[in-house]
Order: C-alpha cells, then sequence, then structure tokens
C-alpha cells in the first residue's frame, strides 16, 4: 500500500508529524503540516504555478532535475483536491 500523498503539494505523508491539523487539533489524512494547520490553508491564496515554483527546490534537493519536477508536478498537481475544479 502507498502512502498517502498531501492534496495540496503532493508530498508523501509516510511519518505521523507530516499530517496537517484540523481545527480542534486532530491529524488530517488529506494535507501535509506544510500546507494546512488548524483547519486552513497556509497559504490560501497560492496559485498552482505558485506552489509549483515552492516545490521543485525540495524535489531537486532529493537528487531530482529540475525539468523532471517541473513535468511531474505540472502532472500531478491538477489532480490533487485543493487544485481540482
Amino acid at each position: 500500500m502507498h502512502d498517502p500523498i498531501c492534496q495540496s503539494c503532493g508530498m508523501p505523508l509516510s511519518k505521523e508529524e507530516q499530517f496537517g491539523t484540523e481545527k480542534d487539533g486532530t491529524q488530517t489524512q488529506e494535507y501535509c503540516v506544510y500546507c494546512y494547520a488548524n483547519g486552513q490553508f497556509l497559504q490560501p491564496n497560492m496559485t498552482m504555478a505558485e506552489m509549483v515554483e515552492v516545490c521543485v527546490p525540495f524535489m531537486v534537493q532529493d537528487g531530482m532535475k529540475e525539468e523532471q519536477a517541473r513535468a511531474i508536478l505540472g502532472q500531478q498537481l491538477p489532480t490533487l483536491k485543493r487544485w481540482r475544479q
């Protein structure tokens, strides 16, 4: 079984401390701690293009080429709950 992924940035959620929280303090299974806390997005006005710019450096840091990171995000982000229209 695969780890869930953040439905905002696509980060795999494999550790308990990576999950964001709802207003009542419970963990959400949908969003990471970097995108979502206390029942709301930390960057509520962020666009999908801005999310790509935030995520690419982390993916490059993990050893991925920038072009590959951008391609993956370009395919994945539109399918995630936060960005689906």
